[in-house]
């Protein structure tokens, strides 16, 4: 069985925030995994409000996360020290060439009828690609496999919550 980081994107903390059971679910189990589940930083800003019971929820859900390339995140790997000692893909998640590549991706993607392209799923897709295998925790799943496919190699599943 592989092991596979798993990267969510802002639907599955909106899904967390909305106290969806699934979700829920999920996150709890991901509490014995090695690698914390990771959120990027354009996540949390997309999904984060800054009213009392949002904060107080994310409080709960991102100490058991970690936001790649943050002074106050969570190593990445349970028990490191620090997270060079951890992961290297989340100590060098995001290049220039990496958002160059996002903004590839939004002309490449092949997405759903209606559907605008949305940078911020594109870097989700690139952070799971720089820690594959990986997989994606979305409610859109069809988006998140449209950028995965104009990867060459890359070794994602995408997960619908």
């Amino acid at each position: 069985m592989i092991a596979r980081t798993v990267v969510y994107d802002a639907g599955m903390l909106l899904a967390l925030l909305r106290g969806s059971p699934a979700a829920r679910l999920l996150h709890h189990g991901l509490r014995a995994a090695p690698h914390r589940p990771v959120v990027i930083g354009p996540v949390l800003a997309q999904a984060w409000r800054p009213d009392p019971k949002t904060v107080r929820a994310f409080s709960r859900y991102l100490t058991d996360c970690t936001v790649p390339q943050t002074r106050e995140a969570a190593p990445p790997v349970r028990g490191a020290a620090s997270v060079s000692a951890g992961c290297v893909a989340c100590a060098r998640t995001f290049t220039l060439d990496s958002y160059k590549r996002a903004g590839a991706m939004l002309t490449d993607a092949r997405l759903p009828t209606k559907k605008r392209p949305d940078v911020i799923d594109a870097l989700v897709v690139i952070a799971a690609a720089l820690h594959g295998p990986a997989q994606i925790l979305t409610s859109d799943p069809a988006d998140i496999a449209a950028y995965t496919a104009t990867l060459d190699r890359a070794d994602i599943v995408v997960e619908s919550i």
